[in-house]
């Protein structure tokens, strides 16, 4: 499986993956030794608390050097009429009537309670590349669907705000 990146999704990924093995590894791995020097491991809290912060950041570099290899990277092509990357869409839901904008981001920098998207998501895979007015379907994996009318589109750009999540 590959996951569409930005190029700045790319850089941010690697510089925290710099700043973890560089800097937060080896400090990690001093609280690990530091912890072990106060005797009896089996009840030593500070130990197992170090152990576990150090397996954390291991899982998050891995994570992170995997993103990077497999990652396709993607570029903004919409048309000015369009909803592309990082632009905020807002859309009508009939059958609710209400109105919500959402903005359409990669996956590493999604953030649902802040109405920030995926282009992966069944809502983003839906408004990705339509246009003011277009009437569209967001089918979700239970089977269940609903429609959305697209009301407008504030085109965006990717100025490096928005971080990768955490997880």
């Amino acid at each position: 499986m590959h996951n569409e990146l930005t190029k700045e999704d790319i850089k941010k990924m690697e510089e925290e993956l710099e700043y973890r093995t560089g800097v937060l590894r080896p400090e990690i791995l001093e609280e690990v030794k530091f912890a072990r020097s106060h005797g009896d491991l089996s009840e030593n809290f500070e130990y197992k608390a170090a152990k576990q912060r150090r397996g954390k950041n291991e899982s998050r570099i891995r994570y992170l050097k995997n993103m990077i290899k497999t990652a396709v990277i993607i570029e903004d092509n919409s048309a000015p009429d369009e909803a592309g990357i990082f632009d905020k869409i807002t859309y009508y839901i009939e059958e609710d009537d209400e109105e919500e904008t959402v903005m359409l981001v990669t996956t590493v920098r999604h953030d649902a309670l802040s109405n920030i998207v995926s282009i992966e998501s069944p809502i983003g895979k839906a408004l990705l590349g339509k246009k003011i007015g277009d009437k569209v379907t967001v089918s979700l994996e239970n089977g269940f669907s609903y429609e959305v009318l697209i009301r407008n589109i504030e085109k965006g750009v990717d100025d490096g705000s928005l971080n990768i999540r955490a997880y």
